[in-house]
């Protein structure tokens, strides 16, 4: 492979792996969020079921159990998109690295018979 191409598939790999180094961090950050909120809607629920006081219950559900539950849907739905953006940047740099493979060869290969 060409110097030059070679090394603009190579910087250019350096950006995408930045790119997918802060989606990854943010996706784990999230991760973490996620798990906590999983928690808290898990354990109001839980009280919510154990619970026969309906005022009680009403404002269980309206001070921790309701804003828990939409937190963690709001949460799911980010960490998806976020999951898709790490494996597209992925593609990006496993790509690069494919081409990287099978141009490298067949230089070297046809270098050598010269």
């Amino acid at each position: 492979m060409e110097a030059y191409l070679e090394k603009s598939l190579d910087e250019w790999r350096e950006d995408i792996s930045k790119v997918l180094e802060q989606i990854t961090h943010e996706y784990e950050d999230v991760m973490r969020e996620l798990k906590v909120y999983k928690y808290k809607y898990g354990i109001t629920k839980q009280v919510i079921q154990s619970t026969v006081n309906e005022e009680i219950i009403e404002t269980i559900r309206e001070n921790y159990h309701k804003p828990f539950e939409e937190k963690f849907n709001e949460l799911k739905e980010y960490i998806k998109d976020l999951d898709e953006k790490r494996k597209v940047f992925q593609m990006f740099v496993n790509k690069i690295d494919e081409v990287k493979r099978k141009e490298a060869p067949n230089i070297d290969l046809a270098a050598a018979y010269r």
